[in-house]
């Protein structure tokens, strides 16, 4: 399991934070600071502005204005009004606001560029912009806005607006304030800073380093989810073997079937249909092909792991302030390769779910189940059982189908279409945070179902990871068989237990006992 939480402060340097600073910071409240090697490679970055900022030469983002308008060459006592125009302007989002976690994922981010040298922003722009972060000030953003070109631009622009002591914000308790309410000294941006706060890829990278601690875990889950079904609808485990597994060599394959097998060690439900009698040769593909599709996911998703470790390692800026101190204008704002993962993990995501809610739904069918009542329901007929949960992992599953249709296959152009190619990553991203979502209800239903199905082939006794899980639920309120209750709050519950890493947890905690 991640250690992010154990983090009590991210320090920015000139290299790349990691996903784990970003949960820490972004989720779990940790402070920030600026390495005192960060702040040198700012004043360095900054020298470069301040030296052509007097040059008689316009140069863009700092003599200039912007996108459509780059060749108009703006006066030296008007720049800053430039620099605060751009901001506002910017700050164009509407809808409902964008989660906390969201808005300092993408502020640590923006900061750890900045750190960097490359983006011309004075030292005291860049301690500023951490000392917001650190004190929990967080910039209201809103859902809809920005293009992923040049990156998040609109997201960004609410942050850097509150820098200036202007907008909405709330403060680390949650309360809604004006900027110049929370107590941070405004900045007056100068040449070239307004630029710097607002173009970069942070937002939907974010996102993605979240969205990849998440299915980390989530992933772990199904493969626990897949054995307990395996197990409790005497399902074979032969198949998961590391040998056949070996025979088709791909790593998250083999991570997952591994997984599965040590869940189900030490089952007595196993051991009791593995006679000479038994004819269960094969099972259904959600059981026996578990693996393939769960590996497959493992390694989408480090690939996608690899892009970001890639973007997190980057100075996303425009122009950008280069090593031996040129200023250059360049595409490297453009999200597509952050968006293209963000896509792809939600179709994995999707498939995933799909696989999980075709397990659920084999116990409920009595010709399907092995055994088990109808439904698995106390008294079939006059209780309803888990039906109706499977319905409710139906519709999470239809919709998780329509979230996985590509969001970067889509481009609107605009700047009177000087970006006349967008990369619409910011939407991948909205929606795989939704589609992560999904999947934790949609293997929170699975495991609620398997382990009432583990109860029902009682005195037969379950693996000791499958029953560590199964306790966890019960110890949480999850009641096992017996009349129908109201459902929904142990649904949420199940939830609550799949996406905090409990269930993940319990499960590999007892496959070592």
């Amino acid at each position: 399991m991640s250690t992010s939480t154990a983090i009590d402060a991210v320090v920015v340097g000139t290299g790349p934070v990691t996903v784990d600073d970003v949960v820490a910071v972004a989720r779990h409240g940790a402070g920030v600071r600026l390495s005192d090697e960060a702040l040198e490679a700012v004043g360095h970055g900054r020298a470069v502005v301040d030296l052509l900022a007097a040059d008689t030469h316009p140069h863009y983002g700092i003599s200039t204005g912007f996108g459509a308008l780059a060749t108009l060459s703006i006066p030296a006592e008007k720049r800053r009004d430039l620099q605060r125009s751009l901001v506002r302007s910017h700050a164009a989002s509407t809808g409902p606001e964008v989660e906390r976690e969201v808005v300092r994922a993408l502020m640590l981010l923006r900061l750890s560029t900045l750190a960097t040298g490359r983006t011309g922003v004075r030292p005291e722009v860049a301690t500023a912009y951490a000392a917001m972060l650190d004190a929990g000030v967080t910039p209201v953003v809103r859902e809809y806005g920005s293009l992923g070109c040049s990156g998040d631009l609109a997201p960004l622009a609410h942050c850097a607006l509150a820098l200036m002591g202007e907008g909405e914000v709330r403060d680390a308790a949650g309360t809604p304030m004006s900027a110049a309410q929370a107590g941070l000294t405004p900045v007056t941006l100068t040449e070239k800073e307004g630029l710097a706060l607002i173009n970069g890829t942070d937002g939907m990278l974010g996102m993605l380093a979240l969205a990849l601690h998440d299915l980390e875990n989530l992933l772990t889950t199904a493969d626990v989810a897949a054995a307990m079904s395996v197990e409790s609808l005497l399902g074979t485990d032969a198949v998961f073997a590391a040998d056949l597994q070996g025979l088709r060599p791909h790593p998250g394959q083999a991570v997952s079937a591994a997984t599965i097998r040590s869940v189900l060690r030490g089952s007595g439900i196993m051991a009791s249909h593995k006679t000479p009698d038994c004819t269960r040769v094969q099972d259904a593909y959600s059981l026996r092909c578990a693996p393939q599709v769960h590996g497959a996911a493992r390694d989408t998703l480090a690939h996608a792991r690899a892009v970001a470790e890639r973007e997190l390692a980057a100075a996303v800026d425009n122009p950008v302030i280069t090593p031996d101190g040129r200023v250059e204008s360049n595409g490297n704002f453009h999200g597509a390769p952050v968006a293209y993962v963000l896509d792809f993990l939600a179709i994995v995501v999707a498939d995933v779910a799909s696989m999980s809610e075709r397990r659920t739904d084999r116990f409920l069918d009595v010709s399907r189940s092995h055994g088990l009542p109808p439904f698995l329901a106390h008294d079939p007929g006059v209780d309803s059982g888990l039906m109706i949960a499977q319905y409710t992992a139906a519709g999470l599953v239809s919709e998780l189908k329509r979230l996985a249709t590509p969001a970067s296959v889509d481009s609107i152009p605009s700047s009177a279409m000087q970006e006349d190619h967008v990369s619409m990553g910011w939407h991948a991203a909205r929606k795989l945070r939704r589609s992560v979502d999904a999947l934790t209800r949609v293997l929170g239903i699975e495991v609620l179902t398997a382990a009432r199905a583990l109860d029902l082939r009682a005195p037969l006794q379950p693996s000791p990871a499958t029953g560590a899980v199964r306790d966890l639920l019960r110890r949480r309120g999850i009641p096992g068989p017996g009349p129908d209750t109201y459902l929904s709050p142990d649904l949420e519950t199940a939830a609550e237990a799949v996406r905090s890493g409990a269930v993940a947890q319990a499960a590999l905690e007892g496959a070592r006992r």
